[in-house]
């Protein structure tokens, strides 16, 4: 049993600067507060807190209207950049598995950028790295599908990394509202999500609560689900993505979340053997056990709405995720005109 913190923090966007130069200071800001963040939070709740979720891209903020080059210019991070490197020394310092969710680009798509969810090891190892696959307005992996494919294998495209704190795996954001990616983790052996997110709080049951209770319910496994505590400098108001970081546990069980604001009020004691021997019951409630892929495994094959592969050897303009979105529904409702 240890403890797991979803560490609610302000966003500084660096959507207002013009130049890398810039950007980068407000990203090396955000880091060095981080660090002290981290460590106070360890001190107060204890030193068997072992993993710490921070939100949704917390180092720069989402391009509000930057064209692809701009934003790989001044937002993303490289692979082996010096940002992992200075996460990986507050994760050394703190001896915590570190997560999180940033732009990224790859040597092997320099048109492109992904947005890339991550968790760092206690030693300061880069150990999981999971790039999002649905999104509105970014590349994911799915739009250049084959080569994707051709240089990762299937298998990183769903990582699970087996710790001594679980086998973790990552869900971004809005994914939390596809069943198909967690659904596919767990087939990974995931027993807990790391959910780095930035989205609308309300104590109204959201979307994406909806979600993370869902998820947790029907793949027995524990949510970690970091939010926003705003974002500044930026042009929607501050509090737009405030509040709301929960511990969910396999049975949707809340077992924190935090208010508005800056918050390590999020954190809750994650019990391995509990959600070990709970999987290993024999009865109704055992939703993995009674899980029968082949029910759906043709259905899936034989039905395409959202194509693949549609930013091979292409640079996008924001023009081409609306028309590809709309020539998906027209698939999807073929004959409905509103």
């Amino acid at each position: 049993m240890y403890k797991a913190l979803a560490l609610q923090v302000t966003c500084s966007a660096v959507n207002g600067v013009t130049n890398r130069s810039q950007s980068q200071a407000i990203i090396d800001a955000t880091i060095e507060r981080l660090g002290r963040q981290i460590r106070a939070s360890k001190a107060f709740i204890g030193p068997d807190t072992r993993l710490v979720v921070l939100p949704e891209y917390f180092l720069t903020g989402f391009p509000m209207g930057e064209s692809i080059a701009a934003w790989k210019e001044k937002a993303c991070l490289e692979i082996n950049g010096p940002e992992y490197e200075a996460l990986g020394v507050i994760a050394q310092q703190n001896q915590v598995f570190l997560s999180g969710n940033a732009y990224e680009n790859d040597p092997h798509f320099p048109d492109l950028y992904f947005q890339t969810s991550f968790v760092i090891a206690p030693n300061g190892e880069l150990i999981l790295r999971y790039r999002r696959l649905n999104s509105m307005f970014a590349p994911t992996p799915h739009d250049v599908w084959d080569e994707y494919l051709d240089h990762y294998g299937l298998e990183a495209v769903f990582p699970v990394a087996d710790t001594e704190v679980g086998k973790l795996a990552c869900i971004a954001s809005e994914e939390i509202l596809y069943p198909e990616i967690a659904r596919c983790h767990l087939m990974r052996g995931a027993e807990v999500f790391l959910h780095s997110s930035s989205e609308v709080a309300s104590p109204m049951l959201t979307q994406k609560n909806v979600g993370k209770l869902a998820r947790a319910i029907e793949n027995m496994a524990y949510v970690v689900s970091a939010n926003s505590a705003g974002m500044a400098n930026i042009d929607i108001p501050f509090a737009s993505t405030d509040g709301g970081s929960k511990i969910i546990n396999y049975e949707g069980l809340v077992l924190c979340e935090a208010a508005n604001g800056e918050s390590m009020t999020a954190h809750a004691s994650i019990d391995l053997t509990t959600l070990r021997a709970h999987r290993q019951r024999l009865g109704m409630s055992n939703f993995i056990a009674r899980q029968r892929f082949e029910l759906y495994a043709d259905s899936y094959a034989q039905h395409h709405f959202y194509p693949a592969n549609t930013l091979l050897h292409k640079v996008p303009e924001r023009s081409h995720f609306i028309k590809t979105l709309q020539e998906s529904i027209d698939r999807l409702y073929p004959t409905v005109k509103i």
